[in-house]
């Protein structure tokens, strides 16, 4: 057996959660509301010189905008980072022939924010692993009306231990629709099994593409298998079907 470090994203729920909610509404109202000015910062500067700034441009032009320290400049550059990415992601579908693919958009229901997923890099959280506490820190703007952090008891499934792990990465704050939870994204040590040969290839997993394999020689191969979403498709009818029989049926 050799020991192999992988990336693992744990999920835990908060126990104090009627106490820190507000807080956290806080962060992620914040976050939609910059992820809101780094898109119309984007649609301005395409419309101008016909360019959809990176990460990096998007930072500059935003490091100074009163919404910015609303978060944790570490999580203020996820969430322009995110919003560049989507933008990428855009771009490449247009630019490969799919005209039906949309840019990303605003994070607003009329009047409303969305509470936006909000992560901690490494400077932004605090971990406590012996009495099971997060310290998430503040933007500067949020500081001057409640504490500099917040403080989560936090709760992982029995078989997660987080003083094991080789370290945490990073911490997300992600709304269900319910209430808030906990994202731990740690560097594991895991046993793995030793290879019987020397050269090596990857795997990516997928519905469209069953498998996509890539050698270190540079060769590759695809495996189609759309009966998934064809399945998927299936089965889901069907299942509709079955929940309107049983919305007919007279009820006793």
């Amino acid at each position: 057996m050799a020991k192999q470090v992988v990336t693992r994203t744990y999920t835990a729920s908060i126990r104090n959660q009627s106490r820190v909610q507000g807080d956290l509404d806080s962060l992620g109202f914040a976050a939609s509301k910059l992820w809101n000015v780094g898109r119309w910062t984007c649609s301005r500067i395409w419309d101008e010189i016909d360019h959809i700034p990176n990460h990096n441009e998007l930072t500059t032009y935003l490091k100074n905008h009163e919404r910015y320290d609303d978060l944790h400049s570490q999580s203020s550059q996820r969430v322009l980072q995110e919003l560049a990415e989507a933008f990428n992601g855009w771009y490449g579908k247009r630019r490969n022939g799919d005209t039906r693919a949309n840019p990303p958009g605003y994070r607003k229901h009329g009047d409303d924010h969305p509470r936006s997923t909000v992560t901690f890099k490494q400077k932004g959280f605090k971990l406590d692993t012996q009495y099971n506490r997060v310290r998430l820190s503040n933007g500067s703007n949020l500081k001057e009306y409640w504490s500099d952090f917040v403080l989560c008891k936090y709760q992982t499934r029995p078989n997660v231990d987080l003083s094991t792990v080789e370290s945490v990465q990073q911490v997300k704050i992600a709304w269900t629709g319910e209430e808030w939870e906990l994202h731990f994204v740690c560097k594991v040590k895991i046993d793995v099994n030793e290879a019987p040969g020397e050269k090596t290839v990857g795997v990516d997993l997928g519905i469209n593409n069953f498998a996509a394999l890539a050698y270190e020689d540079g060769h590759s191969e695809l495996y189609p298998l759309n009966c998934l979403k064809q399945d998927d498709y299936y089965f889901s009818k069907r299942i509709a079907r079955c929940d309107d029989s049983d919305s007919e049926r007279p009820r006793d």
